[in-house]
């Protein structure tokens, strides 16, 4: 069973920075994609950030230019830099690949309040 856990979340004022941290433990073989997702009071979960083998990345257009997506082995961290309160939300990670079984897993982590305000 493979087990994420994220953290570095807060509160930070408008213009400020925080970083987030996502790591996976467990019977894990390989990991084949990394996502942030996000999901404000009364709205859809969307994604916000995604890094796949060869570290390829993509970004939701609200975050392009402020927001960097990247990984070490079995962690995924979100450098999100010009919050804004747009982007209050609790943010989740998503870790998909296989484990030591050669099984396909999907998982998720207990989610991280982010709130940007002064």
């Amino acid at each position: 069973q493979v087990q994420v856990a994220e953290s570095g979340g807060g509160l930070v004022q408008p213009g400020g920075s925080l970083r987030l941290s996502c790591a996976a433990s467990g019977t894990i073989f390989s990991i084949a994609a990394m996502d942030w997702f996000r999901q404000a009071p009364g709205n859809q979960r969307e994604l916000v950030a995604a890094v796949v083998t060869g570290d390829s990345t993509r970004y939701a257009d609200s975050v392009k230019g402020r927001f960097t997506i990247s990984r070490d082995n079995n962690t995924v961290y979100l450098q999100m830099n010009s919050l804004k309160p747009d982007d209050t939300a609790v943010y989740y990670c998503n870790l998909r690949g296989l484990d030591s079984d050669y099984d396909p897993f999907s998982s998720w982590g207990q989610g991280i309040q982010v709130t940007v305000s002064s």
